[in-house]
C-alpha cells in the first residue's frame, strides 16, 4: 500500500477503531491454551468485542491456525485491517539454538546472525510476524534470572551480538520471505535491577545509563529494528512505560527511532502499583504521552483513551501518531497485500528441525562451550578402549534448552545419551554407562506455579550408591549437572548462585573414588564454581545448548571440535561479590599492592577478584602472545593508530583463539573504568603457526560522557591491552592528542 493510501485509511478510521489497533491480546483469548502468561489474567476482563477490536495478538503460532485467525479477525474489523502476530522467538522457533548468553560466549556475531535468520525462517513459515528479540539489557548481576536472555556484561560485545540478531531476523527488507520484524527489549536498563531482583527498581546516574546501558539498544535501533519494548523498571524513579524523557527525547528525538513502541506484558496497568498512576485512566494518559503505541495485555488504552480525548486531556492527533506507526509496520511487512505473509504449513514442516538448521545448532553449541579447567583429560580418545560413566540429572534429559524456548516436541532435543549412542554407533572404542546420580533439586520445590519438583530422600541414597559404584569401575566420569531450565529466565532471580546440594553431593562422592571427573555445567547464568573446579579434572560450561546438545557435547568431549566459547560474564568466587563485572570504576583505594592491604578495596572474608574473568576460556591447544606494538604512540581524531600482536600456536593441535583488545583511559574529568573491550577477533592456527593480529584504535573509541555531560574524548595518556581475557596484562601506552 502506498503511503498516501495508508494515510487515507488512517483518516477514515473511527476513534474506537484506532484505539483497538493499540491493544494487544494474548493468544489465550483465541484458543491458544499453551500461551505463556507472565502477568496474571485476573485483571484482564476484556469483552469479546474489545478482543476482536485488538490490532495484534501475542503467543500464538502455527501456519494454518494463524491463517484462519487472520481471516476471522479481519472480517470483524471495519476496514479489514490485518493483525500482527507476535511471539517470543528468543533463540530459535522449533530448532532451538544456544540461549543468548551462550551465543554471547561465542564472541561470534556472524554465527548469531545465522541462527536468528534460521529462527526467522521457521517462525515466519508458522505465521509469525514479529519476534520479541533481541534483549539488549546489559547484565552485571548474575542473580537476575534474565541474564540468560542477554549476551552479557559488556556494552561493546552486546552491541555487536544484538545488531547481528536484528540483521538475522529482518535481513535487508522485512517484507521478504522468511523475515520477521525485530523488537528490541527492554528499554531501558532492565538488567540493572537492584540486587538482581526481577521487576525491581533501577538507580543509575544518567552518565552510567548513557555510557554503559544504552549503547547496545542504540546499535540495535541503528541497525533498523522495527519495534522497541518498554521495560518494567523505573529510571530516575519513573517507570519506563511512562518515561517521556526516555521514550520521546532519547529514543525518538536523539536516536530518530520512528518504529513501534510496545509495552511489556501488563506494564500500563502496573503504573498503578508503582504509585505513579492512581487508576487506569491516568496510566493511559501517562503512557500515550510518553509515546507508547501498543498496550500489551492491559485494558488501559481500550477503556480509557476515548475518555481522555473527549475530556480534552489529550488530542486525537496523539492517537493518530501511534496508530500511524502500527499501520506502517503492517505495511512494511506487506500484510495489506498478503495478510498471511509467509504462513505455510508445508514450509513450516520442511524447515523446522531441518538438517541445515540442526547442523547450525550443533555448530553454534560447540562455539559457545567454555572450557574452564582441563588437567590434560580432554579431549577424550575415541580410539581408546575405556569405560566412561555419564551421570547426573542432565545425562539423559531432553530439557536442555532455556526457559524462553518452546519446542513443541521436547523429545526432538538430542540428549547427552543420544549423542553418545550416535557416536558409539559410528565405531568408537569406548563403552558407556548412564546413571541419574542425583535428583534435580535437594528438596520439594514449587516453582513459577507450573513447575513442581518432588524430592525423595530414599531415592537420593539409592541414586548416589549406584553412581559411586559405577565411578569406581570407570576410567572417566562425565558429570552432567546444573540448574533446571526454569531456574533461570523471567521471575527467576536467585539469592544464592549455588548448585543444588544433591548434585554437589554427587560430585563430592564420585570425585573421592575417581580422579578423572569431567564436569559439564548446564546453566543460564554464572554460578559459584570454586568447589566444583577443585573436585573436577576438567570443567566445561555448556549453558543450555538446545536442539543438538548431545551431538555437540560429544563433538567437543572427543575432540572433533574444540570448545569455542569465552565468558560473556565474570564468574565470582561467591554470590556476595555480585555484581561482578570486569569493567568497574577505579577507586581511590585500590587493592593493587600500593597500599598496606588493610584499608583498601575488598572484603575481609574473600579475595577481591573473580574466579573466572570476562573473556576467559581454554582451548585444546595453547597460544603465545608477543608484546603489543603500536604504529604510533600518538592518536588524534584524524589519525587512527594500529595496535598489533603476533600470536603463535604453541600446542600440538589446530586451535582457535579469541583475541581481545581492551582500552584504558588513564585520566578523565570523571572516573573511568579500569578497562573496556573495544575489539575482538577469532583466529585459527595450526601447531607452530603464527599470525599478526591488528586492531585499529580510533579517537571515537575513547569518547565518554564527560563532566559537562558531553560525549567527547579528552586528551591524555591511554593504555591498550591485547590478550586472551580481561585479566591478562599485555599492554602498550599511547597518548590521545
Amino acid at each position: 500500500m502506498t503511503e498516501e493510501k495508508l494515510k487515507e485509511l488512517l483518516n477514515d478510521m473511527s476513534l474506537d477503531e484506532k484505539i483497538g489497533q493499540m491493544l494487544q491480546v494474548s493468544g489465550l483469548f483465541h484458543g491458544e491454551h499453551n500461551a505463556l502468561t507472565t502477568g496474571g489474567l485476573d485483571y484482564f476482563t476484556a469483552t469479546d468485542e474489545e478482543i476482536m477490536r485488538a490490532g495484534s495478538v501475542l503467543s500464538i503460532s502455527g501456519a494454518d491456525k494463524l491463517k484462519a485467525l487472520q481471516d476471522k479477525l479481519m472480517a470483524a474489523q471495519p476496514h479489514h485491517i490485518p493483525q500482527l502476530f507476535m511471539l517470543d522467538i528468543i533463540n530459535g522457533f522449533e530448532t532451538i539454538f544456544p540461549v543468548p548468553l551462550a551465543q554471547g560466549a561465542s564472541f561470534n556475531p556472524e554465527m548469531t546472525e545465522k541462527c536468528a535468520a534460521a529462527a526467522a525462517k521457521e517462525g515466519a513459515a508458522a505465521g509469525v510476524h514479529v519476534t520479541f528479540s533481541p534483549m539488549c539489557d546489559l547484565c552485571r548481576d548474575a542473580r537476575w534470572g534474565r541474564v540468560m536472555e542477554s549476551t552479557g556484561e559488556d556494552p561493546f560485545l552486546n552491541g555487536k551480538m544484538n545488531s547481528a540478531m536484528v540483521r538475522g531476523y529482518q535481513g535487508t527488507d522485512v517484507r521478504e520471505k522468511g523475515k520477521l520484524a525485530s523488537c528490541v527489549k527492554h528499554f531501558a536498563a532492565y538488567g540493572g535491577a537492584e540486587a538482581g531482583r526481577d521487576y525491581d527498581t533501577v538507580e543509575l546516574s544518567e552518565r552510567t545509563l548513557r555510557q554503559s546501558y544504552l549503547p547496545a539498544y542504540k546499535e540495535a535501533v541503528d541497525t533498523g529494528a522495527k519495534l522497541v519494548m518498554t521495560s518494567f523498571n523505573t529510571l530516575n524513579q519513573v517507570p519506563s512505560t511512562a518515561n517521556k524523557w526516555l521514550m520521546r527525547d532519547v529514543l525518538r528525538k536523539e536516536w530518530n527511532f520512528d518504529g513501534v513502541l510496545i509495552s511489556d506484558y501488563g506494564a500500563l496497568k502496573e503504573l498503578i502499583p508503582h504509585g505513579i498512576a492512581k487508576d487506569q485512566h491516568q496510566a493511559a494518559e501517562l503512557s500515550v504521552k510518553a509515546g507508547v503505541d501498543i498496550d500489551m495485555m492491559s485494558l488501559s488504552y481500550i477503556r480509557e483513551l476515548r475518555h481522555l480525548v473527549e475530556e480534552g486531556t489529550i488530542p486525537e492527533s496523539l492517537i493518530d501518531e501511534c496508530v500511524w506507526r502500527i499501520l506502517k509496520l503492517k505495511n512494511d511487512l506487506g500484510l495489506f497485500e498478503n495478510p498471511y505473509k509467509d504462513a505455510d504449513a508445508a514450509e513450516q514442516e520442511k524447515l523446522c528441525y531441518c538438517a541445515e538448521h540442526r547442523a547450525l545448532a550443533r555448530e553454534a553449541a560447540c562455539d559457545s562451550f567454555v572450557l574452564l579447567k582441563n588437567n590434560t583429560v580432554l579431549p577424550l580418545d575415541l580410539s581408546k578402549k575405556q569405560k566412561i560413566a555419564f551421570m547426573g540429572p542432565f545425562a539423559e534429559s531432553h530439557e536442555v534448552f532455556g526457559s524462553w524456548s518452546f519446542p513443541s516436541d521436547v523429545s526432538k532435543m538430542v540428549s547427552i545419551r543420544q549423542g553418545v549412542e550416535n557416536l558409539s554407533a559410528s565405531g568408537a572404542a569406548f563403552t558407556s554407562t548412564f546413571f541419574q546420580g542425583s535428583q534435580m533439586l535437594s528438596h520439594d520445590f514449587k516453582y513459577k506455579n507450573w513447575v513442581r519438583f518432588s524430592h525423595d530422600k530414599n531415592l537420593k541414597e539409592k541414586l548416589l550408591k549406584e553412581a559411586v559404584r559405577a565411578a569406581k569401575k570407570s576410567d572417566y566420569v562425565v558429570l552432567c549437572i546444573g540448574e533446571h531450565q526454569q531456574m533461570t529466565g523471567e521471575a527467576a532471580s536467585r539469592a544464592s548462585l549455588t548448585l543444588p546440594e544433591d548434585q554437589l553431593d554427587l560430585l563430592r562422592s564420585v570425585s573421592r573414588v575417581n580422579n578423572n571427573v569431567i564436569t559439564l555445567i548446564f546453566s543460564g547464568r554464572p554460578l559459584e564454581l570454586k568447589e566444583i573446579t577443585d573436585l573436577s579434572s576438567a570443567v566445561m560450561y555448556v549453558w543450555y545448548p538446545g536442539a543438538e546438545t548431545g551431538n555437540a557435547v560429544c563433538d567437543v568431549l572427543f575432540g572433533a571440535k574444540e570448545p569455542g566459547g569465552r565468558l560473556p560474564m565474570s564468574f565470582p568466587y561467591t554470590t556476595g561479590q555480585e555484581p561482578a563485572h570486569y569493567n568497574r570504576f577505579r577507586t581511590g583505594r585500590p587493592n593493587d599492592g600500593t597500599l598496606n592491604g588493610t584499608f583498601c578495596l575488598g572484603y575481609i572474608d574473600q579475595i577481591d577478584r573473580n574466579l573466572f574473568p570476562f573473556g576467559y576460556g581454554l582451548t585444546y591447544t595453547s597460544f603465545e602472545y608477543s608484546p603489543v606494538t603500536l604504529s604510533s604512540d600518538k592518536l588524534s581524531k584524524d589519525s587512527p593508530i594500529t595496535a598489533s600482536v603476533i600470536i603463535r600456536n604453541t600446542g600440538k593441535r589446530r586451535g582457535t583463539e579469541t583475541v581481545q583488545m581492551y582500552l584504558t583511559d588513564c585520566y578523565g574529568s570523571v572516573v573511568r573504568p579500569v578497562k573496556e573491550l573495544k575489539g575482538f577477533r577469532k583466529i585459527s592456527l595450526n601447531p607452530g603457526e603464527e599470525c599478526r593480529v591488528d586492531f585499529e584504535i580510533t579517537e571515537e573509541m575513547l569518547r565518554f560522557w564527560n563532566i559537562d555531560m558531553k560525549y567527547e574524548s579528552e586528551a591524555g595518556a591511554c593504555i591498550v591491552n591485547i590478550a586472551g581475557n580481561s585479566d591478562i596484562e599485555n599492554k602498550a601506552e599511547f597518548s590521545l592528542i
